[in-house]
């Protein structure tokens, strides 16, 4: 059992000031008493504040850790926030003194410390640490004092943890005294360290809080899927340092959570470690009772298909970014922003990906645009989706799947899209002409297609999409130099 003990003396204070209310408002302590160290128990010691410092005080954005040798000091101990230059002392493993904006500058090349230094860099005040005489402690979440570190021969240890975040600076201090009042000369015991907040309410850390939860057998088992008796659980969970006894009915394990655990939150975490204990490679298999086997997905399996017949045909397959610049799909090819229903990106970290694509056929353009080199004809096709607003949807938008495919040479090639076409729908069965299931092609307008060079493509009653030579200007405006026809059209309707 860990037990927080009081001390023969004067109880040791850590003071906290409003000024740090903006930047770190959190603080608790805890005294470690004739601590023995050798060089590993020390070695270990620092690492574990390491360890603790990257995962649960995420890189010390949350929590910050100092331990400091209590006979170098004098108590109380205030937490306050001063402006960088008022800040000025000797750091760990340095000769001489430092303002804070100095050891700012030096640091930024320190490939240790440099990683936390944005967290108090751009604040007006930066914490720091005091003791009765004035001798800095710390600076948190950065560095140590030089004055008062911990060596092999230190034997009282004042911890103290900073942070933004109450609840793991408290998990932190239980962590690091719990591990190491095993070191102590009266073992398990921690001594309490009195905190004052800046509202004059005292608490007294560390917590060291053990609790009791209550789990029924019958639920492990069921959720593990193993039957065990509840004597045989509760041996299994306090093999894993939760101190478990059947009570009441015989079914329920009452299970005494300690300080050393404070990843147990739920049911679901006890039922985890009888789970651990009992072995998962132990645990039998079976089949579970429902059985279905994965189908795939039809319009997926479309797509899969058209791929090959397109490449059959000596098109080339790219495939290109989901989003795209606003340029791209609507001033490139002669369009309003608002007219293409595009949907916008809120916060877009570069211009290139500004909004989700409405049509493939700027990706292929710019994909030739960057393979100018390559030799003519460039035949390319995309078969992908595109993503329009649509209010009856309950995300507001909806997905549709696209075929588009370009080609690009000396002479605009119509025919050549044109025959791509017919193929397409010979491959779909859907015959030409106008009667019930055929497709045809009407001539029509497009302000990204060559006046009289551009055809409506209707199939089954409904308007699938365009076909066409590109406007001069749409092609100057992608970078290129040579005609290009293309096609595009929705496949869904084929499903």
């Amino acid at each position: 059992m860990f037990k927080r003990v009081m001390p023969n003396g004067e109880i040791q204070k850590l003071i906290i000031t409003e000024e740090t209310a903006k930047i770190r408002p959190y603080a608790v302590a805890a005294v470690l008493r004739n601590i023995k160290f050798t060089k590993d128990r020390y070695d270990s010691f620092i690492e574990l504040q390491e360890k603790l410092h990257q995962n649960i005080c995420r890189k010390r954005a949350l929590v910050a850790i100092g331990t400091h040798d209590l006979d170098t000091l004098s108590g109380p101990f205030t937490y306050t926030a001063k402006k960088p230059s008022d800040i000025k002392f000797k750091p760990l493993s340095k000769t001489k003194e430092y303002t804070a904006c100095e050891l700012m500058n030096i640091y930024k090349t320190d490939n240790h410390l440099k990683h936390y230094l944005h967290i108090i860099e751009n604040k007006p005040l930066y914490p720091v640490i005091y003791d009765s005489n004035g001798v800095v402690l710390s600076m948190p979440p950065v560095i140590n004092g030089n004055h008062s570190k911990i060596t092999v021969n230190t034997r009282n240890i004042f911890i103290e943890c900073t942070g933004t975040d109450f609840t793991k600076a408290k998990i932190v201090l239980d962590i690091i005294v719990t591990t190491f009042s095993e070191y102590c000369e009266n073992q398990f015991t921690v001594e309490a360290a009195e905190v004052v907040f800046p509202n004059g309410k005292l608490h007294t850390f560390p917590e060291l809080a053990y609790r009791k939860e209550m789990v029924r057998a019958d639920l492990i088992n069921k959720k593990v899927g193993i039957r065990e008796t509840p004597e045989n659980l509760a041996k299994l969970l306090t093999r894993m340092c939760l101190k478990s006894e059947v009570i009441g009915d015989g079914n329920q394990i009452e299970i005494e959570i300690p300080p050393t655990r404070a990843d147990i939150i739920h049911a679901c975490d006890i039922i985890e470690d009888a789970a651990i204990a009992y072995g998962y490679n132990n645990i039998q298999m079976t089949l579970p009772k429902t059985y279905t086997i994965a189908n795939q997905f039809p319009l997926n399996k479309l797509t899969e298909l058209l791929r090959h017949d397109m490449a059959a045909a000596g098109f080339t397959e790219a495939l290109t970014f989901a989003l795209c610049s606003q340029e791209d799909i609507a001033d490139k090819l002669g369009l309003d922003i608002s007219a293409t229903k595009a949907v916008l990106i809120s916060n877009p970290k570069t211009a290139e990906f500004q909004v989700a694509r409405t049509t493939l056929l700027p990706g292929l353009l710019k994909t030739i645009a960057a393979n100018r080199k390559m030799p003519l004809p460039l035949k390319l096709f995309e078969i992908s989706d595109i993503v329009i607003k649509d209010s009856s949807r309950d995300v507001g938008a909806r997905n549709y799947r696209h075929l588009c495919a370009v080609y690009y040479n000396k002479n605009p090639g119509f025919e050549i899209i044109h025959g791509l076409l017919d193929r397409i729908m010979q491959l779909l069965d859907v015959p030409p002409g106008e009667k019930k299931g055929g497709y045809v092609i009407k001539a029509s307008e497009g302000p990204a297609f060559f006046p009289g060079r551009c055809a409506e493509i209707f199939a089954r009653g409904q308007s699938i999409g365009k076909l066409g030579v590109l406007h001069p200007d749409v092609i100057t405006k992608f970078e290129l130099t040579m005609p290009c026809s293309c096609v595009e059209i929705n496949i869904e309707p084929f499903l």
